[in-house]
């Protein structure tokens, strides 16, 4: 569908989410000024308590330093006019999180995990901040079964975090295949993330900025950290694959634009007006440049970046449930 930017009722894709998330959101109280001045010295939330960041919590027989048994997420804060702050769909992301945990059996409290962040925000004085839990197996045994393993929570916050944020981004298919949903669900679980290091090194081995991930078929899966849109004849379509991330950008962008959602080809992708990519570090980032193919000046993209970053910062109140106070 064309890109609109005057949609201002709640959309039937941002559907409610489970009761436990959504009181994440409802707790939370509001903007707080002690927010506004940086900590010296970062903070990171462990286990119930605040430690320095080169504090040694992690044991090296930990297990998912051995096997990649963690799950984590990549969360966004921002900044509000207001004087405030809010975190970005923390119920979603949290739920989302919480399905990671799940396959490895590690018990993930939505509503702590909830405070934990915001009291991490708060305790390091973060209003535009890159936020990242890690939930992880940990002492107990070096073997495959994770059963007898301890369990354990973290999480930590920085100062905004760019991802793809230059001027010129540069993509290329990536001759790595992206993991198949039938051998990795496509969830945030840490292990699994080998597969988008290797595309990624490769890739930026040969200049390039980011990998594109296609499946055997020809079809475009995700990037390796980002979910892919293209744009012809003003219609603006989401690439839907399997084996791609549910993301929750993605599903933004979708509400925003009323973008379709569907299978698409490279050659598709190669013949588009414009081509983007979108995630939680990365937002809305307009491709320039995908192997040989160059292409324009991105106006659609341009105007949908605009319409997200209002939103994210509360100035667009048809979207404020998708926000949570610091």
């Amino acid at each position: 569908m064309h890109l609109t930017t005057e949609v201002l009722e709640r959309p039937e894709h941002a559907q409610a989410p489970a009761h436990a998330a959504a009181t994440v959101r409802e707790r939370a109280p509001a903007p707080s000024r002690s927010i506004e001045v940086p900590a010296a010295q970062p903070q990171i939330w462990f286990d119930g308590k605040f430690i320095s960041t080169d504090a040694p919590e992690a044991p090296l027989t930990t297990h998912a330093m051995h096997y990649g048994t963690a799950v984590f997420e990549g969360i966004r804060s921002y900044a509000t006019a207001d004087g405030g702050a809010a975190v970005f769909r923390l119920p979603e992301h949290l739920e989302r999180m919480r399905k990671g945990a799940d396959m490895f059996g590690i018990d993930f409290d939505v509503e702590r995990a909830g405070r934990a962040v915001l009291d991490t925000l708060r305790a390091n004085g973060h209003r535009d901040a890159y936020i990242r839990p890690l939930t992880w197996m940990g002492t107990g045994s070096i073997g495959l079964d994770v059963d007898p393993l301890s369990q354990h929570l973290m999480v930590a916050t920085m100062a905004k975090v760019v991802h793809l944020g230059g001027a010129r981004t540069r993509l290329t298919v990536s001759p790595w295949k992206r993991n198949p949903a039938t051998s990795l669900p496509p969830l945030k679980l840490s292990g699994a993330y080998v597969n988008s290091i290797l595309a990624k090194r490769e890739a930026k081995q040969r200049g390039f900025d980011e990998a594109l991930f296609t499946d055997d078929k020809g079809y475009v899966v995700e990037c390796t950290g980002a979910n892919v849109f293209m744009v012809k004849n003003g219609e603006v379509t989401s690439v839907e694959h399997r084996d791609a991330l549910p993301g929750i950008t993605r599903d933004t962008m979708i509400a925003l634009s009323g973008a379709a959602s569907r299978e698409v080809t490279l050659h598709e992708l190669l013949d588009a007006d414009e081509v983007f990519v979108c995630g939680t570090a990365a937002e809305a980032c307009a491709i320039d440049v995908l192997d040989r193919r160059v292409f324009g000046d991105n106006p659609v993209t341009r105007e949908l970046s605009a319409l997200y970053a209002q939103v994210v910062r509360g100035q667009d109140r048809g979207y404020a449930h998708w926000l949570t106070a610091v």
